[in-house]
């Protein structure tokens, strides 16, 4: 669905990503992982169009991203939700999620009654200004923004960060259900181990901006953590 073949980025005279490949097939749960500065948000921003790539390619389903706009990623079926959830915080729930319904297909200009089936809470709280919700409650609106797209591939950076625990654990069993009934591809970074071996099926790990491990998350070892992932 989504293939990565070497990819280099840089930012200035720093060389950021170096020839990354990486693939997430239709149906996969894939968790991006690496201690922090390691060019995990890069390649994510790279895979949406929001970093110039310098070489290599980005396919989804054939087609070649880096030559398209950046806002065409939504439309082609991937949803994105940025480290930081990055909503609107002086509009409502409601006009949040409603920002999406532009760019489906369909023409259809309802917001999807399974985003409430999967966010009871966002029912609740359709005309709370987002910036008055928590921050567990905003990754909540966060990812019912990119699901309101009907994506194919639903990208998460961080989705876990700065989150109770309770929330943290809701925000799994969703990206499960989307996953395992729904058949949704998900490409997410995440640091947190338990949440990743909870629900990821395959791992990916970047350190210096370069792939140094991959594969089954059962194959995530320990010695695999501490030589790339222990701080």
């Amino acid at each position: 669905m989504l293939a990565v073949k070497g990819l280099n980025q840089f930012y200035g005279g720093s060389h950021t990503l170096w020839d990354v490949d990486l693939s997430v097939p239709a149906g996969s749960l894939i968790c991006l992982m690496g201690r922090n500065g390691m060019g995990k948000t890069t390649l994510l921003k790279c895979i949406m169009g929001l970093l110039k790539t310098t070489s290599g390619s980005v396919t989804f389903e054939g087609t070649e991203l880096l030559r398209c706009p950046a806002e065409e990623r939504a439309q082609i079926g991937i949803g994105y939700v940025p480290q930081g959830r990055e909503i609107f915080s002086h509009l409502t729930v409601e006009e949040n999620l409603s920002v999406g319904l532009g760019v489906r297909k369909n023409g259809v200009q309802a917001i999807p009654q399974r985003i409430f089936n999967l966010f009871p809470v966002l029912k609740q709280m359709l005309n709370r200004r987002g910036g008055d919700l928590s921050g567990g409650q905003q990754q909540q609106l966060a990812i019912g923004r990119a699901l309101v797209l009907e994506p194919k591939l639903l990208i998460l950076d961080e989705p876990t960060e700065g989150i109770q625990p309770n929330i943290v654990h809701e925000i799994g069993d969703i990206v499960l259900k989307l996953n395992k009934e729904e058949g949704l591809a998900v490409l997410l970074v995440e640091q947190k181990l338990p949440f990743a071996r909870r629900v990821a099926s395959e791992f990916c790990i970047l350190t210096n901006g370069r792939r140094v491990a991959s594969g089954a998350i059962r194959e995530l070892s320990d010695q695999i953590v501490h030589a790339h992932l222990s701080v």
